[in-house]
């Protein structure tokens, strides 16, 4: 027998975004949060270098704002990053008082406040070098303590589910169909309101410093649904991710820039110096490109990043988790350099929503790493992502709560409908796609790109989304299938996103047109079903 679950908010995905808006708004209503995995895996949790605030006297609003401007090479939109900026400090507080422990001063115990790429002052707030465990195993401890919140472990959603009112227009969102990895059964999910937490899209890259879980969920279900996205040419490359065989999606912190580490050739020369005056402290997409281009030029695996010329306790006390980790891979990095190659790690762009994280869909929000706020522009500045989870998770929280008592109950939807489907015993597609999709997003969409690779991966894309639609079609819904479909909608928003751009800005650099833009315009796609004119839409696949 399939389940129902009812509550008054579904947040699907359990981050730092996710779990704060669960938390404000469990005094009020009844949520249920959809988690994809265990709860204590995703993005958030393997954040390591902290959380950019305004908390030091010499520092400023209009300095941090000015630095995110910087960052986002004209694209920021600046009202939103002046929104989240002038509410840092109060969510640091709430952080705070929740109990994240984050590092202090020895001398004074004062909060440690550390530096990274593209800004001007210390304000980076940490927990050692582990802050997104701290900022989620407190959040998770909080939360699911809470008796008005249900924790769905082991829960991957497939589509949202809408409802035409009677002499209404437009749908409203009204839940999910999600299918359990318990049970392998699609179960429906309803509520007044629903909210899009499942962070970003760099999986559908070939490597990535993110989870196996960043496969673009929110982003292509709210597409599916007929909502706006934004910026999806805009993927950050973090710089410094581990080079080793044995390594899965290690990322080697900013903050070691941050503390004086070097960039150094496998000769032991430095070299950031020649592509930006900030040198290490460069923005992302400047030592990214830096990085592919020594690489490319020398045609060597990888450069090195060095920060053993501190003094080895200083290390171990500011980065005892990345000391320990490189350990593990038979690498001291308080006597030797660390192997380092570029690799996909955050989405700049996403679902189009309003300063309260609302989408074009009624009822359907989305927060975090799946949103588009206007914030990053064309390029992230660090430690800016974990703030816009709290920020807008905050914002969310207030507008749901305004408007929750005049939201009727949605209608009971039907249930999933597997009658015309058969178990596959072909799974090996679903494996070899996933390959062939993250392989050539990685070489034809990548940190350089041109016209002729866009062409390339367009048509890719399009024979790939076509054998997956059709083996969708035919067979029962699987969590490798889910994503795949999932992986391959943000693929096509990704190349039609840069195919559109005919400039080179911030993250999106193109040997084609590798000038700026005498006008900073945002990259905005809107689907067939946009403002939901057509209302005749089906809800189970």
């Amino acid at each position: 027998m399939r389940k129902y679950h009812n509550s008054d908010v579904l947040i699907i995905g359990s981050g730092a975004a996710g779990l704060t808006l669960a938390h404000h708004l469990a005094s009020h209503a009844k949520v249920a949060v959809l988690s994809k995995n265990a709860i204590n895996e995703g993005a958030t949790w393997f954040a390591q270098g902290g959380i950019a605030a305004v908390l030091d006297d010499e520092d400023s609003v209009e300095a941090h704002v000015a630095d995110t401007l910087a960052a986002g090479a004209g694209l920021c939109h600046e009202d939103a990053v002046r929104f989240t900026v002038e509410r840092s400090r109060e969510a640091i507080r709430w952080l705070v008082d929740q109990g994240v422990n984050f590092t202090r001063e020895n001398d004074t115990g004062d909060f440690h406040l550390t530096r990274e790429g593209g800004h001007s002052h210390r304000r980076i707030i940490h927990s050692a070098d582990a802050t997104g465990q701290a900022v989620h195993s407190t959040l998770i401890d909080k939360v699911q303590a809470l008796p008005n919140v249900t924790i769905y472990e082991h829960h991957v959603a497939v589509n949202l589910i809408t409802q035409a009112d009677p002499g209404v227009r437009k749908l409203r969102c009204t839940g999910v169909y999600a299918l359990s990895k318990k049970d392998d059964q699609v179960h429906v999910f309803q509520a007044r309101a629903v909210v899009l937490a499942t962070g970003g899209a760099s999986k559908v890259y070939l490597y990535t410093s993110n989870p196996d879980s960043a496969s673009g969920d929110g982003i292509a279900m709210a597409w599916r649904a007929g909502c706006r996205v934004a910026n999806m040419e805009f993927n950050q490359f973090h710089p410094t991710c581990l080079f080793h065989p044995k390594a899965k999606t290690f990322l080697i912190t900013e903050a070691l820039r941050g503390e004086g580490a070097y960039l150094r050739l496998p000769d032991g020369q430095r070299f950031m110096h020649r592509f930006h005056e900030l040198g290490e402290l460069a923005p992302r997409d400047v030592v990214a490109r830096a990085i592919d281009h020594e690489m490319k030029r020398l045609g060597c695996d990888c450069v090195y990043l060095d920060i053993s010329h501190k003094p080895a306790q200083f290390i171990s006390e500011h980065f005892p988790t990345m000391k320990a980790r490189c350990l593990e891979f038979g690498i001291d990095i308080t006597k030797e350099p660390i192997p380092v190659v570029p690799a996909a790690h955050y989405t700049c762009g996403g679902v189009v929503v309003d300063r309260n994280g609302h989408t074009d869909l009624q009822n359907l929000y989305a927060i975090g790493e799946t949103s588009f706020t206007g914030l990053h522009g064309a390029n992230r500045m660090a430690s800016n992502s974990l703030l816009e989870c709290i920020v807008y998770a905050q914002s969310a929280a207030q507008h749901i709560l305004s408007k929750l008592n005049t939201i009727p109950a949605p209608n009971r939807s039907p249930s999933w409908d597997e009658s015309r489907v058969t178990d596959s015993d072909e799974d090996v597609i679903i494996s070899h796609n996933w390959d062939e999709l993250r392989r050539f997003m990685w070489d034809y969409v990548g940190i350089v790109r041109t016209h002729k690779r866009l062409e390339r991966a367009t048509h890719r894309i399009k024979l790939l989304q076509k054998e997956i639609a059709e083996y969708y079609s035919n067979y029962k819904v699987s969590s490798d299938l889910i994503e795949l479909r999932n992986l391959a909608t943000v693929a096509e928003l990704i190349i039609r996103s840069a195919s559109a751009r005919k400039e080179s800005r911030g993250l999106h650099f193109s040997l084609d047109y590798p000038a700026r833009a005498a006008i900073a315009q945002d990259t905005i796609l809107m689907p067939a079903n946009f403002a939901n004119q057509d209302i005749i839409i089906s809800t189970d696949g």
